[in-house]
């Protein structure tokens, strides 16, 4: 069940040339936290990535049809970090963290915001959600952002500090949106993980130095309150939620003495799942495999290559059957179900080009060759 590698481009012929020079024009240079990619409400997939000077995106030509049209470029000038998040109407959320230079000083910092309603159409205007804090050398102290979107379509936007803690920003049901809002809690190492279940209801991982930190919306448009915290010590950033049964989710992390991943439910103990992921995040999906409704983990290995996993869903203690794709990434890929209801795994080369992978046809989960996106 191993993954075949990376379809070879001929650099010496001059389609070959040409995708070089498209590759050393443009390529991402960070992978976005959530969901960059994503199933619109057409159907059809669309890939985001965070360039020099904005944002790239390429989406299906026809739905499922694994071809992709030309790079579109959204230009956002400064941005450091992205994070993308869907709402039940498939609208697709954009939060970046922006820094702009200020002479000797502190850079200005600040998050953007933006919306894509409809797949393949132009992004809204950017517009800035602020900073939390007013002093410039806290400011710059502003970490990744996090989003997730509840049941009612209000955005939520997480961000970390340097003094620690979360703090959040959301919308009021009117459209407007709320003041920062402090969740406390202790430092945060790495990024969060944000997401609403089949209820509407919002829970949020913020990975700590001894913990994975949890907080939990009770009921539609209330505050998130803290919740118990979960163990064993997590690798920052690595955090992850999967709804696995209706209303519930299953938390799964990277533990930090580097026994491999973890995963808990409500009530239950932590169970170690193996595998041997790197730093970062994990991608976590429910798809469909010969029949069973199945679990399925990637991220990036400690070897640097793609990395999945699979399991009957709710049974991951009975531990998960990884391949490796021997394909290099940098940073953790992502996954999502096509409009035909397969699995589509999309990373970010170290070269900075951006590849994705189908389910193939077959028993079990074995993915097709990968396939570049073009940059022009």
């Amino acid at each position: 069940m191993r993954g075949r590698g990376v379809q070879a481009v001929d650099r010496r012929s001059p389609a070959g040339v040409e995708a070089a020079e498209r590759t050393l024009r443009g390529p991402a240079k960070a992978v976005a936290t959530g969901s960059w990619l994503v199933r619109g409400n057409d159907d059809r997939l669309s890939v985001f990535a965070l360039v020099d000077g904005g944002v790239h995106r390429w989406t299906e030509t026809s739905v499922g049809s694994g071809r992709w049209s030309p790079t579109d470029f959204f230009s956002v000038e400064g941005l450091t970090a992205l994070a993308i998040g869907q709402g039940a109407n498939r609208y697709v959320h954009f939060v970046g963290r922006r820094e702009r230079p200020q002479g000797a000083g502190d850079p200005k910092v600040d998050l953007l915001y933006a919306v894509q309603y409809q797949t393949g159409r132009t992004l809204g205007d950017w517009r800035s959600l602020g900073n939390p804090y007013r002093d410039p050398k806290s400011a710059a102290t502003l970490g990744v952002p996090t989003v997730a979107v509840d049941g009612q379509g209000a955005v939520h936007v997480f961000v970390s500090g340097g003094r620690g803690g979360v703090l959040l920003r959301r919308e009021a049901r009117s459209g407007a949106w709320e003041a920062w809002k402090d969740l406390r809690g202790g430092e945060v190492a790495g990024g969060m993980a944000a997401a609403a279940n089949s209820a509407g209801l919002v829970q949020l991982l913020a990975p700590g130095r001894r913990s994975v930190m949890h907080w939990v919306q009770p009921e539609p448009g209330a505050d998130l309150r803290r919740a118990q915290d979960l163990g064993p010590a997590p690798v920052p950033g690595s955090a992850a939620l999967l709804e696995t049964t209706p209303g519930i989710f299953t938390a799964y992390w990277s533990e930090q003495t580097g026994t491999g991943m973890y995963a808990q439910r409500p009530g239950e103990w932590a169970f170690p799942l193996g595998g041997a992921p790197g730093e970062g995040a994990h991608a976590v999906l429910r798809a469909g495999a010969d029949g069973y409704d199945c679990t399925v983990v990637a991220h990036r290995g400690r070897t640097g290559t793609a990395v999945y996993g699979i399991c009957g869903t709710g049974g991951e203690s009975a531990g998960l059957w990884w391949t490796d794709t021997g394909v290099s990434c940098a940073g953790a890929p992502v996954l999502a179900l096509d409009g035909r209801g397969r699995v589509v795994m999309a990373a970010v080369a170290a070269n900075g080009e951006v590849l994705v992978s189908r389910q193939g046809a077959g028993p079990g989960l074995v993915l097709s060759d990968w396939d570049r996106l073009p940059n022009s």
